[in-house]
């Protein structure tokens, strides 16, 4: 019980956490010069042709189901040792994405995370008391920029575009492709920049597949945060694939007396399913009380 009850801390920290890294993707895009350019080159029209290419193929790997659910084992590591517990993943795109937390063997849910397109959820069951909350409301999320979509972009294995609900075939082009044979892991580099924020995919050009997202935000101190999402084990579900293995590593810079952290974490996912007999939205029992997003993280970091 003890292993849940610091899983069950550990898990909503990291995850909240991972969001915070996303700081700063509420500035605007630059507005493109309205002076017409140079005529292109036939090399660069070439290059364009090729990189558009190269992105509708990373896109059309996109599932076509809108549920995804999934047996789950979450594993995360502190610095010292890896703790594991199961749970479940639930998704319905452009709805919500949902992780549940289970204790081993008897399979009861003790905790519940949910990320709506217009809230925040969290249920902390083993003390009866749970956080629910629009995205503005929450001043860690609000401050650092969080999108619903971006997030779900991660979740899904697929590109963004901060603020966009998708990445539509005409949005392709404001990404850079390099695919040179320069680069060490002989991966294909997507990359996008948005203000402070720097955006960048790494792609297996056999299958297109999405095996790496960063996202590094540049501080003017001269410090970076970075988020780095990792894919693997590719498992077939309707007629594409899907990653069952995820994991991400999240690493802040030292800020006065805090110092630099790292956490790691991992999502092994096993059994596929597209069922969509459940529930959109939690509803939490009558029995429990709701508290503040401050008090309940404090609880949690006492652990």
């Amino acid at each position: 019980m003890k292993k849940t009850k610091i899983l069950l801390a550990s898990m909503a920290v990291l995850l909240l956490a991972a969001c915070g890294t996303k700081r700063a993707v509420v500035k605007q895009r630059p507005v493109p010069d309205s002076k017409p350019s140079q005529q292109a080159t036939p090399a660069e029209k070439e290059n364009k042709i090729h990189s558009l290419a190269v992105m509708q193929r990373i896109a059309d790997n996109a599932l076509y189901q809108k549920n995804l659910v999934s047996n789950l084992t979450f594993t995360l590591n502190d610095g010292r040792k890896d703790i594991s517990v199961p749970g479940i993943l639930r998704m319905r795109k452009d709805e919500v994405i949902r992780l549940q937390l289970l204790i081993p063997i008897l399979r009861s849910e003790v905790g519940r995370i949910e990320f709506a397109k217009d809230y925040v959820l969290f249920i902390d069951r083993m003390h009866k008391q749970y956080v629910k909350a629009s995205y503005d409301e929450v001043a860690f999320l609000r401050n650092n920029g969080i999108n619903f979509y971006s997030l779900q972009s991660l979740f899904w294995n697929q590109l963004l575009i901060p603020r966009q609900q998708k990445v539509s075939e005409a949005d392709l082009s404001q990404f850079t492709v390099d695919d040179s044979k320069a680069q060490r892991d002989g991966s294909t580099r997507i990359s996008l920049k948005d203000g402070k924020m720097d955006y960048s995919w790494s792609v297996n050009p056999l299958n297109s597949h999405i095996v790496l997202a960063a996202i590094t935000y540049n501080s003017n101190s001269n410090s970076a945060s970075r988020l780095s999402w990792s894919y693997g084990d590719f498992k077939a579900f309707g007629s594409k694939q899907f990653p069952a293995s995820q994991s991400l590593t999240i690493n802040t810079p030292a800020i006065g007396q805090k110092p630099a952290k790292t956490l790691k974490a991992s999502f092994e996912l096993e059994g596929f399913s597209d069922a969509g007999d459940w529930e959109i939205a939690t509803t939490p029992s009558d029995k429990y009380t709701k508290v503040s997003v401050e008090e309940i993280l404090g609880k949690l970091m006492n652990f």
